[in-house]
């Protein structure tokens, strides 16, 4: 897999991602901090509120801004987009409202909505070949998996030394490295078979690929099935640990990790996996899994509720639904490439951003709202709207079965 490191564009690149990925959650555990100073016991509701803010950006600023700047060097729009985020992490130390917060994280998030989808858009036409471009994406999540794990114990040793408003600075440092680093890349040569669209014309371009690829339409489908089955594990996680079993603060981590660790198992063999069984086979039995994931987590919620025993049945849940995210989520990317060309992969890559967000926007609120009154009914309602996206996915990909399998 990480024979791909061998191209010095990738390797530059890969390198940016993973320097900014450690400054975001550096980010994430400052901010946290920040809300807690600013508003005490009501720092959840400052979070949830940034974090809804941050959805908001990546489903209605990442499409208008792609639309925007798809006719600029894709150098330029990743470090202006670099630049952006590192301003507001050096801004956000001196901040003392919580509306602050708000607006500030606003832009941020629509930085990186600008950057990520232009980011992933950029790797095919580094690495042409299927298959290394099958190790990037397997690479890329493991160091999305690793940076989740991470970071939190990277932020927590930097405290014992530092205040947490010197985090932010760490964070900054990550998005200036991550500039340097497109910076001195060489990336491939810009398209300009579509430099006389207008931006009306280019809008609508990534919905359009979408509603007429069925492999995209699939695609979409999956998207619900990953919603559902994240949004348990980020939103009921600490009340499955801290409410319903009783346990420690560490016990939270633990109990996120595991769903770390079962995407990261499954990370690193996702190359053979669709060398052997092909992109969408590859995909659908992530479905499976996360399905026989969300059962086990019916019984599970039902079973500890009753006798207040068996968090190795949630760990490994949870591990369960972290291998089926990661089979669904890492080889999606093939899908998007060979549906797009050169000219409108930006378009196609930040319409799948703002659609797999948009499905968040709906899964978070269910898991939170429904589970602040009955966990077993939220994750039943997780399970249906999953199911629901699963029924979806397998009639699309039926039809679709006459068409060539990528591999």
């Amino acid at each position: 897999m990480i024979q791909v490191l061998r191209n010095p564009t990738y390797r530059a690149l890969f390198s940016a991602q993973v320097i900014a990925l450690v400054g975001t959650g550096l980010l994430t555990v400052a901010l946290g901090l920040l809300a807690f100073d600013l508003a005490g016991d009501a720092a959840g509701l400052v979070l949830g509120t940034a974090l809804t803010i941050k959805m908001v950006a990546y489903v209605g600023v990442a499409p208008l801004v792609a639309a925007l700047v798809d006719r600029l060097p894709k150098k330029a729009v990743l470090i202006g987009a670099d630049l952006i985020r590192l301003a507001i992490a050096a801004i956000l130390p001196f901040v003392s409202e919580t509306w602050q917060i708000y607006a500030l994280v606003f832009v941020l998030q629509s930085a990186s909505a600008t950057f990520t989808p232009a980011f992933q858009s950029l790797i095919p036409s580094v690495l042409p070949e299927p298959n290394d471009y099958t190790r990037a994406l397997a690479l890329s999540r493991l160091a999305y998996d690793l940076e989740a794990l991470l970071s939190p114990v990277i932020a927590a040793a930097l405290l014992t030394l530092i205040s947490y408003s010197n985090l932010f600075i760490g964070t900054a440092l990550g998005f200036a490295g991550s500039a340097l680093l497109v910076l001195i890349a060489r990336l491939p040569p810009r398209s300009s078979d579509a430099a006389t669209s207008t931006f009306w014309q280019r809008l609508p371009v990534g919905a359009k690929v979408f509603a007429r690829t069925p492999s995209l339409r699939f695609v979409l489908f999956t998207n619900i099935v990953v919603a559902a089955a994240t949004a348990l594990v980020l939103v009921n996680s600490v009340v499955y640990a801290k409410s319903v079993l009783d346990l420690d603060d560490a016990a939270v981590a633990v109990t996120l990790g595991a769903y770390g660790v079962g995407s990261l198992l499954i990370a690193v063999n996702i190359p053979r996996l669709v060398e052997r069984f092909g992109v969408t086979r590859t995909m659908t039995a992530g479905v499976v899994v996360v399905m026989t994931g969300l059962g086990l987590a019916i019984g599970v919620t039902v079973f500890t509720v009753a006798s207040g025993v068996g968090w190795w049945m949630v760990l490994l849940t949870w591990a369960a639904l972290g291998a089926g995210t990661s089979l669904i989520n890492t080889p999606t990317s093939r899908l998007l490439a060979d549906a797009s060309t050169p000219a409108n992969r930006n378009l196609v890559y930040t319409a799948q951003f703002a659609a797999s967000h948009a499905c968040f926007l709906i899964t978070y609120p269910l898991a939170g709202w429904i589970g602040a009154i009955s966990l077993t009914a939220a994750v039943g309602v997780l399970a249906a709207v999953a199911a629901a996206g699963a029924v979806g996915a397998a009639f699309v990909s039926r039809g679709e079965r006459a068409a060539p399998r990528i591999r």
